[in-house]
């Protein structure tokens, strides 16, 4: 089977490593790259969208979709769909703003609905809420260490351990991988590692000599769980019917 680069890079990647990688089927696989890709262009996509870096307490969001919280966060508004919000946060990026991880939230949430389509994303995604790390546990984030990769699609954390303490939103970057020594950061932007930590040194306190730095973490979806919510098309109640089928969810 012939991949796209893109995926291609990644399976040789895996197979170079000393870490094994398995997969219970080509399909398994396959999906996982293909969320991988969707995750990038998600980031590249946010990047262009027009929304910028915001503090929590300066927060904005267009209230046809959202409603803003006291802490800055954005809550879906009554009636209206999960996907349509988030894609509101592309196509009128310049009514946003908001800080870097609530950013990744977004990013992952766009990508996974380009991979399970409007209705699913809808069907399972029907209580978001953007605020820091909140996220709904059907993203069912994991956690790593670098020795696991990192791979494009992946979010990395930079740590300004002598941010100036004016600034608290400077502590750190988190960014997702777009590819080899190439990251996306919201509020920093597009840059190599070197060019990240050089832009959170510029925010360190006064006569400080520590740099910032990579943390040995990596976080990712739950691949899995996320390609079994393919297909979903009613929910009733607490109750979702997926190809002629019913599971009862919370």
């Amino acid at each position: 089977m012939m991949l796209p680069a893109f995926q291609r890079d990644i399976v040789q990647a895996q197979e170079r490593s000393p870490v094994p990688y398995r997969y219970g089927s080509l399909d398994e696989l396959l999906f996982e790259l293909s969320l991988r890709n969707s995750i990038v262009d998600s980031a590249l996509a946010l990047n262009e969208s027009g929304a910028q870096f915001a503090v929590y307490r300066k927060s904005r969001c267009n209230e046809m979709y959202w409603n803003r919280t006291e802490e800055g966060g954005f809550r879906l508004r009554a009636g209206a769909a999960p996907a349509d919000a988030i894609l509101d946060i592309y196509r009128n990026g310049p009514l946003y703003g908001f800080e870097c991880s609530m950013a990744m939230m977004i990013v992952m949430y766009k990508a996974v609905l380009d991979q399970i389509g409007y209705q699913a994303f809808n069907t399972y995604f029907t209580n978001l809420l953007l605020y820091d790390w909140q996220y709904d546990s059907d993203l069912g984030f994991r956690q790593g260490s670098l020795r696991l990769g990192p791979y494009p699609g992946d979010i990395l954390y930079f740590k300004n351990p002598d941010h100036h303490p004016e600034t608290p939103e400077w502590q750190g970057e988190n960014v997702i991988m777009l590819g080899e020594d190439r990251y996306y950061g919201h509020g920093i932007g597009i840059r190599s590692s070197s060019g990240i930590i050089e832009a959170l040194n510029r925010r360190r306190k006064p006569g400080s000599r520590k740099s910032a730095y990579l943390l040995d973490t990596i976080i990712y979806p739950n691949y899995e769980h996320i390609r079994s919510l393919r297909g979903v098309y009613a929910r009733i109640g607490s109750t979702v019917y997926r190809y002629g089928q019913s599971e009862e969810r919370a």
